[in-house]
């Protein structure tokens, strides 16, 4: 894997993985696929976009939607940046799809005169928190592509993401192709386990009562394997109500079969000294899965390029979180020194 640019501090988390990931890449890139037909209509929450013909100058204001164009051999000519310490916003499973581009990186804000200057001829909106005031602003630089209606500002599914990205690029086959392959390793999943469907998980930040509900990208990654995950406050259909806080003075709510606590890798203290963690079941019968740095970043993108990875590291920690048997330690757990007390 291609690390020089970036430094070597990637390589020794995905050492293990270097191989798979590359040939991962290799088989999302399209290699003798023509261009679908162009002009294309895309509907979405502020009407509908017009692309005219195959975009060449892309800008990226999703938080995680250049994962997506670089899955389908897109190459952003800029991105905003989300979190983390490469230079370009791009985490480990992305560094072979984007070769040795170097894309205008944009943090914060949505800077409209900044994108008018670089005068792209697609811009790439879903998962941005973009406003109708924005949104008719950009439209007027170009061909602005906003979240469906039904999904809320970062509530669209990885596979509806790709397949609209898939048809303003005229990558719409190759799109289909990719949902096919990953959909299917989650089918495989859920049929070898059966003991996981219907039974409860959650993914809460470390050290905070607060989970992600099932609108949100990390609760639609549990229910793809068959896990319950609870509804947004104000029901299933709730738009953009992606979390749900539960008081810390009674946190029982959280004792479910598999608990996932996401981490940068700063709040392994934290999460320890975490008040009443200790009175509840996920943690006295250790089904509690700690998600270090690069397995939270990839549950958090849960882009075509990091699902692989995020399923990869965590099917085998469900395994054990979920098994039933508190004698079963969660490596990930005791390597975070994080097991209840007498534990192994």
């Amino acid at each position: 894997m291609r690390v020089s640019r970036r430094g070597s501090g990637w390589r020794k988390p995905l050492a293990s993985c270097a191989a798979p990931l590359a040939a991962l890449v290799l088989g999302l890139l399209p290699l003798h696929s023509s261009a679908d037909p162009f002009p294309v209509v895309i509907d979405h929450r502020y009407g509908t976009t017009t692309v005219p013909a195959k975009p060449t100058r892309i800008v990226s204001l999703s938080f995680i939607g250049h994962d997506f164009l670089l899955a389908l051999g897109e190459r952003p000519y800029a991105l905003r940046k989300w979190y983390g310490s490469d230079p370009y916003g791009v985490w480990p499973w992305g560094h072979d799809a984007l070769g040795e581009a170097q894309p205008v990186v944009m943090r914060g804000e949505i800077d409209i005169e900044r994108i008018a200057a670089m005068e792209p001829d697609l811009i790439a909106a879903q998962w941005s928190g973009i406003t109708a005031q924005q949104f008719a602003l950009l439209s007027q630089i170009a061909p602005t592509l906003p979240p469906r209606a039904e999904d809320g500002d970062y509530g669209t599914p990885w596979q509806q993401m790709l397949l609209r990205l898939g048809t303003a690029t005229g990558k719409r086959t190759t799109a289909e192709a990719i949902v096919t392959r990953i959909e299917g390793r989650f089918a495989e999943l859920r049929a070898s386990h059966p003991e996981w469907q219907g039974a409860s998980a959650m993914m809460a930040w470390a050290g905070h009562t607060r989970a992600y509900t099932r609108a949100d990208i990390r609760g639609q990654f549990l229910t793809a394997l068959g896990f319950s995950v609870p509804d947004a406050p104000g029901g299933p259909n709730a738009l953009n109500r992606f979390y749900v806080e539960f008081p810390a003075e009674d946190p029982s709510a959280m004792d479910v079969d598999a608990l996932i606590w996401l981490d940068t890798g700063r709040n392994v203290e934290k999460l320890a000294r975490m008040p009443l963690r200790h009175t509840t079941r996920a943690y006295r019968e250790g089904r509690e899965i700690y998600a270090d740095k690069l397995l939270s970043a990839a549950l958090s993108h849960s882009s075509p390029l990091s699902l692989d990875y995020a399923l990869d590291q965590l099917v085998a920690l469900l395994e054990a979180a979920a098994d039933g048997d508190p004698a079963t330690v969660v490596s990930s757990t005791a390597n975070a020194g994080l097991l209840a007390k007498g534990g192994s």
